[in-house]
């Protein structure tokens, strides 16, 4: 299968404190499968896509379950190689009210952090692709993956493909190796189309300081001629269960903001931040227009709240459903 968008990332199995326990305040963890570039592919083969996830992924059982997650959800695995070390994990302490969620990554010597800038070979991969999406979360993992990273992003641009970036900050990530983060995420950046960042992101990757986030996405698009659109979230949070969302979409030709999402009793908010990046994605990809797009893309995102787990298990109809407040009544 030619795959119309590629993903790139490390793909990891989460294991969470069940309930609201502290990590582990009891002896049990519940585990899943996810990374952010795993999520965004998800969600677009749940959108009706034909995607491809290249990654580096452990020669064992775990690595085996993980495959077989995605594969589960229609994600193309062919492009994914297998190598003897160890499976990336992160570990999640749940927040509930005023206590905020806490993750603790455990990837150092993975299959993928090990893996050579060059194992994979994207002129067999991105022939026929219509987009590649990577975000910061895999050059923040270690040099090798920096380099990989930066490698993909290149020969997308040399194939002729999009490339999508989600800026994903990961402080902790980078500071394992005392990466110099604002480079190397500036330097995929310059590839980019369409860009998931804030203000924050931007004021990082090009050292400045802005007044607001309007000035801070001029800035970008100054400074990266390829870019074409930029979206971001606002985030709302009473406490961590109760938290509003909305988004905006800018391009280099107008602004659109979407309605506001009240989002309360959150059960998980981890990869709500993918879900909004791969519905905004599928606005790109079926050519619908700016107000659809985002509008779509926080209404995904939003759903992502009401799910356990990385993944967005939501289809087009659902989102959209929820995009014009739909009945909560029982659907039977």
């Amino acid at each position: 299968m030619v795959a119309k968008v590629v993903c790139f990332g490390e793909l990891l199995l989460r294991l969470t404190a069940p309930g609201s326990e502290r990590l582990l305040q009891s002896a049990s963890l519940d585990v899943c499968v996810g990374g952010a570039e795993a999520n965004v592919a998800v969600s677009l083969a749940n959108f009706g896509h034909e995607v491809a996830f290249a990654s580096v992924v452990s020669a064992n059982p775990l690595g085996s379950a993980a495959l077989g997650e995605l594969r589960r959800h229609g994600v193309d695995t062919c492009a994914v190689q297998r190598a003897a070390q160890r499976m990336g994990l992160y570990f999640l302490e749940p927040g509930a009210v005023r206590r905020p969620s806490a993750i603790t990554y455990d990837r150092a010597g993975s299959a993928f952090a090990e893996a050579s800038a060059d194992r994979i070979d994207w002129r067999a991969i991105l022939p026929g692709a219509e987009l590649f999406h990577i975000s910061g979360v895999t050059p923040a993992i270690g040099p090798k993956a920096a380099e990989a990273a930066i490698r993909a992003a290149k020969a997308a641009t040399t194939a002729g493909v999009p490339v999508s970036f989600d800026g994903n900050y990961r402080a902790m990530l980078w500071e394992a190796w005392d990466g110099d983060g604002p480079t190397i995420l500036r330097e995929i950046l310059s590839a980019a189309t369409y860009a998931f960042i804030n203000e924050r992101d931007i004021a990082l990757i090009l050292r400045a300081r802005f007044e607001d986030r309007q000035a801070a996405f001029a800035a970008a698009f100054d400074t990266f001629p390829n870019l074409k659109a930029i979206a971001a979230t606002t985030r709302q949070q009473a406490s961590v269960d109760d938290q509003a969302i909305a988004g905006e979409l800018v391009t280099r030709a107008g602004r659109w903001v979407s309605t506001v999402h009240e989002l309360p009793g959150v059960v998980d908010r981890i990869g709500g931040g993918d879900a909004f990046a791969a519905g905004a994605l599928h606005g790109f990809l079926t050519k619908r227009d700016a107000q659809y797009t985002i509008d779509f893309a926080v209404a995904a995102g939003a759903l992502k709240h009401s799910i356990p787990g990385d993944f967005n298990l939501v289809s087009v109809g659902e989102v959209e459903a929820a995009m014009s407040g739909g009945s909560l009544d029982v659907k039977r």
